[in-house]
């Protein structure tokens, strides 16, 4: 069973964390929700989710096959500003691991020097955070292990890119049947 963690902090865009999170267990990866300043986290719109766990409770040599960095300000700021949530990032990263982030969060990668090369997409007006990068005005595009995409109106298409980097195509369309969402 693939294993997956997705970072939740008080100001995420809540599509953005909770559409990946549904489609990748619905794939059967074993996700953890795992929140930055605690179990709890209220989102850019005003919604209390309880995580999983805190971030500050795992390990940052716990293997994951794939790390997601959801969006929304100041969520992504918040992620990024947390010790452990950019240790497990610099390490998934060294490991060779699939990171992805959506919305404002490709900021993150690319402030740490990992999209260079690649292409990648992110939340208009943030393109000048992915630092070399070539933008592409894609919904959600992949790059090696980095899948990038646009905001809350592309979450499903970030999902099903997720899926298809950690179970195949096959795997990202059998899921987006059961969803009923055509891909």
């Amino acid at each position: 069973m693939k294993k997956v963690i997705i970072f939740l902090a008080d100001g995420t865009e809540e599509v953005e964390a909770l559409t990946p999170l549904d489609y990748l267990r619905r794939a059967g990866a074993d996700v953890t929700l795992a929140g930055i300043s605690g179990v709890y986290q209220r989102t850019s719109h005003g919604i209390e989710i309880k995580t999983d766990a805190k971030v500050s409770d795992i390990d940052e040599n716990t293997p994951f096959d794939m790390v997601v960095i959801p969006g929304g300000m100041p969520g992504t700021n918040n992620i990024e500003e947390d010790p452990r949530a950019m240790a497990i990032i610099k390490k998934a990263a060294m490991d060779g691991k699939f990171i992805g982030a959506i919305c404002a969060a490709p900021k993150i990668i690319g402030a740490l020097g990992l999209l260079s090369g690649k292409k990648a997409t992110c939340y208009p007006g943030f393109e000048k955070f992915l630092l070399g990068a070539t933008a592409v005005n894609e919904k959600a595009v992949r790059d090696e292990n980095f899948i990038t995409a646009t905001g809350a109106g592309a979450a499903n298409e970030f999902a099903f890119e997720l899926i298809a980097a950690l179970y195949g195509k096959e795997e990202a369309e059998k899921t987006a049947r059961s969803v009923r969402f055509l891909i």
